[in-house]
C-alpha cells in the first residue's frame, strides 16, 4: 500500500523536474546561441585580444559563461536522471533504484554547482 502512495507522489515530481530541466535547457541554449552569434570575429591580419574567450557573452558579467555552461551540463544530466527515474518508476522491482538515485544525486550536485557560490573572506 505504501508503494502505491509513493507512486502517486513521484509522478508529479518527475513531471515538475522534467519541466524545470527543459526550461533550464531552453534558456541556457538561447544564451549560448546569443554568445555564439555575437562572439568575436577574427579576420586575417587581426590579432587575438589579450583575454580571448571563444564564447563571448554580451549579457551579464565574466561569470555568465561558466554559469551557462554548467547549467547546460546540469540540464542534460537532469534529463538523464529523469529517464533513469522513469525506468525505476515503470519497473516495480528495486533493481533499478540505485541507478536512479545515483543519477538524481549527481544531477542535484551539478544543479547546485551551476547556481554558483561566492566565497567572501
Amino acid at each position: 500500500m505504501a508503494n502505491g502512495q509513493m507512486r502517486s507522489v513521484v509522478s508529479p515530481l518527475m513531471v515538475f523536474n522534467f519541466c524545470m530541466y527543459a526550461i533550464l535547457l531552453g534558456i541556457g541554449g538561447w544564451a549560448m546561441n546569443q554568445a555564439i552569434d555575437h562572439g568575436f570575429i577574427i579576420g586575417p591580419g587581426y590579432n587575438l585580444p589579450t583575454h580571448f574567450s571563444p564564447i563571448y557573452f554580451p549579457m551579464g558579467n565574466k561569470a555568465t559563461g561558466f554559469f551557462v555552461t554548467f547549467s547546460l551540463i546540469a540540464g542534460v544530466v537532469g534529463i538523464a536522471s529523469i529517464l533513469a527515474g522513469l525506468d525505476n518508476y515503470r519497473s516495480s522491482d528495486s533493481t533499478s533504484r540505485p541507478a536512479a538515485v545515483s543519477s538524481a544525486l549527481i544531477a542535484w550536485a551539478l544543479t547546485v554547482l551551476a547556481m554558483g557560490y561566492e566565497y567572501d573572506h
